[in-house]
């Protein structure tokens, strides 16, 4: 995840070369306290948050509190938590909507900071949650700004109004003011306006925000900005607050800042909080903002919180029931696994929600290495069989195989490989499920638990693990001889061809014609 990746590298790389002392000594404290500061002016925040940030952990780490600890190495990262808790804003701040529908939301901020996309992805949400949004097209300056909101509005499934077409002309002073007139008469319970940007800050852009400002009465003013300009973005926001003055803010591209120094100069600095944070592209790539989850985020201690939110708002609760009843009961299928990757692509970027796992900064580049594309490619060999062959694998032979890899545009290794995946992974989760321990592959059962299935009742288990051997000479005779008259399966075979006979002249010429090269 690149979000404070490089100011995250940096502070538990600082953490690290704390956990081999026992106590910590002034001069510790000072040497850990100065990285912490060039950190935060490397990830570009703000100097006078940076003196402030470093003076409190300066002070709470040379307190009792860290002589007192048994492990000062973690009470000093508690402190630094907390203290970054503190500057992200304190406690989550939620949207206040009006008393009266409809309340009222403006938007502000610079051209490219990313209002618009923001516009969509907040009607989106607040549809979600069961409101009536209406987005209003106000930016009439920047070339089809007006078209680009309608598109998005699209996307969003949100209504419009725009009754101007933009590039210049319209006054959007008016507009606003139609827009939320319209929305009190159609009975939309938010309105979102869309107001115009500027490259620079400039007294037009201001006066204009301002004007809208007075004449609509907006219930918030989220001020958007790119959390990539790193310290520029405290002076962008120090003027909007004088010339506009805003009540929260909107963190865009959070996603491409590996810095951070906007998200941990722009609350401290203004005394706004940051209220959401737009984390990609597309139109689900917004979460609200909780400065305590951001924190451990930073100090690389996950956000499991976040992870589960996202879960619980896309995973069915009695599809999952009924899947661990499949597992339990040895009907998990193809299918039921195809369902649940369907399920896992609705929670977003799997980089993503990996980045979420606590200690997962010390994992990056198998993180950077992980491919996405992998689950795509699982889902269209699956998608490649018939409904009778995910539910039963068994029925895959050779020329089936076959099949479906050509139908998925995949090799027959990866056919194999995803077939003999899925059915360990099964039989794992059967055992999980009846209580049982899992047989890990090239691992054996895990020391300590029940045993696997392999272990039957009944059978006297031979050294070297030859087959059981009976007590009765005359019987043992007789098994020896069975084994000797029957013939070993073939090993290693890719198509599902063991059985009992060895393949004839005839079976490896139909095999050779069959995979093309006869």
């Amino acid at each position: 995840m690149a979000t404070f990746g490089t100011l995250s590298d940096r502070l538990t790389e600082t953490f690290r070369n704390l956990r081999t002392k026992g106590k910590l000594t002034p001069a510790d404290v000072d040497g850990t306290v100065r990285e912490i500061r060039r950190a935060l002016l490397d990830a570009d925040v703000a100097l006078e948050v940076v003196k402030e940030f470093t003076a409190k952990v300066r002070e709470r780490a040379l307190g009792d509190e860290v002589n007192r600890a048994l492990n000062p190495a973690q009470q000093v990262v508690q402190i630094v938590n907390e203290e970054l808790i503190g500057i992200l804003g304190g406690e989550q701040r939620r949207l206040q909507f009006a008393k009266t529908a409809p309340t009222v939301i403006m938007l502000a901020g610079l051209q490219g900071s990313g209002k618009t996309t923001f516009a969509g992805k907040l009607a989106k949400m607040l549809e979600k949650d069961g409101h009536t949004p209406l987005l209003v097209a106000a930016d009439l300056q920047r070339p089809n700004a007006v078209n680009q909101l309608q598109v998005v509005a699209e996307r969003a499934g949100a209504t419009i109004f725009a009754p101007e077409p933009g590039n210049g002309v319209g006054d959007p002073v008016k507009v606003s003011r139609d827009g939320v007139e319209y929305a009190r008469r159609q009975q939309h319970d938010v309105v979102i306006v869309d107001t115009a940007g500027r490259l620079g800050v400039d007294a037009e852009l201001m006066k204009q925000a301002a004007d809208i400002r007075r004449e609509i009465q907006p219930d918030e003013v989220l001020f958007v900005i790119d959390a990539m300009i790193g310290q520029d973005a405290v002076n962008t926001a120090k003027a909007f607050q004088e010339g506009v003055d805003f009540t929260g803010v909107v963190l865009s591209k959070l996603d491409g800042d590996a810095r951070g120094g906007a998200a941990l100069s722009v609350a401290s600095v203004t005394g706004r909080p940051i209220i959401f944070a737009s984390t990609g592209e597309g139109l689900d790539d917004v979460e609200a903002f909780h400065p305590d989850r951001m924190a451990s985020r930073i100090l690389d201690l996950g956000d499991i919180l976040t992870l589960i939110e996202q879960a619980q708002a896309t995973f069915d609760e009695a599809e999952a029931m009924k899947v661990a009843e499949k597992l339990a009961t040895e009907q998990f299928t193809l299918e039921d696994f195809l369902e649940q990757m369907q399920q896992l692509k609705k929670m977003g970027s799997m980089k993503k929600m990996l980045g979420m796992l606590p200690g997962m900064g010390s994992m990056k580049q198998q993180l950077d290495d992980f491919d996405e594309s992998e689950i795509g490619r699982t889902e269209a060999i699956i998608r490649s069989m018939t409904p009778a062959e995910r539910r039963n694998t068994k029925l895959l032979n050779g020329s089936r195989r076959l099949r479906i890899a050509r139908g998925s545009g995949m090799t027959v290794t990866d056919v194999n490989q995803l077939v003999q995946r899925f059915e360990q992974a099964a039989k794992m989760m059967k055992t999980v499920a009846r209580g049982g321990v899992p047989n890990i592959p090239g691992m054996g059962p895990i020391p300590g638990g029940k045993p696997g299935a392999s272990a039957k009742r009944g059978g006297k288990k031979v050294k070297g693990g030859g087959v059981p051997r009976s007590g009765n000479p005359a019987k043992r005779a007789a098994q020896q001889a069975e084994i000797a008259a029957t013939p070993a399966a073939p090993t290693g075979s890719g198509f599902g061809l063991g059985g009992n006979k060895t393949p004839s002249a005839e079976d490896l010429a139909e095999l050779q014609k069959m995979l093309g090269n006869g």
